[in-house]
């Protein structure tokens, strides 16, 4: 008899991808659809799936962040329609673009920053509020990357906070800021060093979303069920466990192995499942409730994002900063996304999801879901792209597609593939630049979808 496993885990995160379609700045009015238009092109918002949001996910958003069930269903539409605007405007700036992020219980206002003065006017135009700064994006990731190869546990969290347009480098200890700062010889005019209590680690003990068991001993939570080729696994944390380490279910079951894991460095791996189980499209929410995965594009900063566990089930916040580093005992992760959603013990390897879109799986953090604490996720789209994963997606429409008698587009564009921001593809003739970094699937087709693709 086929089991049917449909327990993963609710995720978040994403690089500063936003541009603002029709959020008037301060204001929380319904997003209007993306530039573009013909059959088949949909509007950021529909192309996400933003206003079908299940009823437990917008319930814990209420919960979680003070929002009405109309508040929260505005919000996921605006973050939406933000995400596209700020991300073709990251492509109109280039090396000027200093981020991005959403403001207000709704996400009805985009701020954009940029270090050149000539872009204010853009960033308005485009229905954003612009921001001049000093640092760019650029100078301040290559800062971080210095800091992250001499940093240690006293010093373990490092990000670029957008919003302050500066490097940020929790201490834990007095002076650990500094004396990294003074070794590393970066500028100290670009980091500002704060202390924190905070102590970062993985979440190993109970395994959270829906369980699964390690061989050797423990519990992880299925983050996100996918396919490699005829195979049915899921994506989960690499601190979980090894490639050749066996699994078994939450009904304690065997279930399958680890293929493949990365862990420090990265915090991921993917399981292949024996016959017994089927990926499907859902994370575990409220209640055990099934919540649809329908992609897995990137949020901004400031964006709702809900995480799913066995220890602590089911909750929200927003995301922080995006390529956060962080140094656990057993060595340094980077490219993690820092959150204000809580996590326990038990919560590793789980989901975190924004509206119906998989953002990543739950590597650690500090805190607790009783007092509130801080989280990290593994970007997902790295991890079906490392391995060759797709992800299980629910509501895909596969669009007008070639009428009667007329040849396939063709072209480089292929479903399947993850696609970061920048990539280029061709498709019917022409060429696109990505937006947002995805996986493509059928319907998504670059003309189709401006919210994630750029004619050039």
């Amino acid at each position: 008899m086929l089991r049917r496993h449909a327990r993963a885990a609710c995720t978040a995160l994403a690089t500063a991808g936003m541009v603002l379609a029709g959020l008037q700045t301060g204001s929380a009015t319904a997003a209007q659809p993306s530039p573009g238009t013909g059959p088949g092109v949909r509007s950021a918002a529909q192309a996400l799936g933003a206003a079908e949001a299940r009823p437990e996910l917008l319930a814990a958003m209420g919960r979680d962040l003070g929002l009405s069930r109309a508040q929260a269903e505005r919000r996921l539409v605006n973050e939406a329609e933000a995400g596209a605007t700020a991300a073709r405007l990251r492509d109109r700036l280039g090396g000027s673009f200093a981020g991005a992020w959403v403001a207000g219980a709704e996400s009805g206002s985009l701020t954009v920053a940029t270090t050149r003065a000539s872009d204010l006017a853009a960033i308005r135009a485009a229905g954003a509020e612009a921001s001049l700064v000093r640092h760019g994006l650029p100078a301040l990731e290559r800062a971080k990357a210095a800091l992250d190869r001499a940093a240690t546990a006293d010093a373990p969290v490092r990000y670029v906070d957008v919003r302050a347009n500066a490097l940020v480098v929790e201490e834990t200890r007095a002076g650990a800021g500094a004396r990294l700062v003074a070794a590393t010889g970066v500028p100290a005019e670009l980091v500002r060093v704060v202390r924190s209590a905070e102590a970062p680690r993985p979440l190993y003990d109970l395994r959270g979303g829906d369980a699964y068991y390690m061989g050797g001993g423990g519990r992880c939570s299925v983050g996100f069920p996918v396919t490699r080729g005829t195979t049915q696994g899921f994506a989960t944390a690499g601190h979980c466990g090894r490639a050749g380490q066996t699994t078994s279910g939450y009904n304690q079951v065997a279930q399958g192995s680890f293929q493949a894991s990365v862990f420090p460095g990265n915090d991921m791996a993917w399981v292949a499942t024996n016959s017994s189980w089927t990926s499907t499209p859902y994370v575990k929410g409220a209640g055990g409730a099934n919540v649809q995965v329908t992609g897995s594009v990137l949020q901004p900063v400031g964006a709702s994002v809900c995480r799913s566990g066995s220890t602590t089930g089911w909750h929200c916040g927003t995301i922080q900063q995006h390529n956060t580093s962080v140094t656990y005992a057993e060595g340094t992760i980077t490219g993690v996304t820092r959150t204000t959603v809580c996590a326990e013990p038990g919560d590793s390897g789980g989901s975190y999801i924004s509206g119906s879109q998989a953002q990543g799986v739950t590597s650690g953090g500090s805190g607790n879901c009783s007092s509130g604490g801080t989280t990290y996720f593994q970007p997902l789209n790295p991890i079906l792209s490392n391995y060759g994963l797709t992800l299980k997606t629910a509501g895909s429409d596969p669009g007008p597609g070639p009428g009667p008698g007329e040849p396939e587009p063709g072209g480089t564009w292929k479903a399947g593939t993850v696609y970061a921001a920048g990539a280029t593809v061709t498709y019917g003739g022409s060429t696109y630049r990505c937006l947002q970094g995805h996986q493509a699937q059928a319907g998504w087709e670059p003309p189709n979808v401006p919210a994630l693709w750029q004619r050039v």
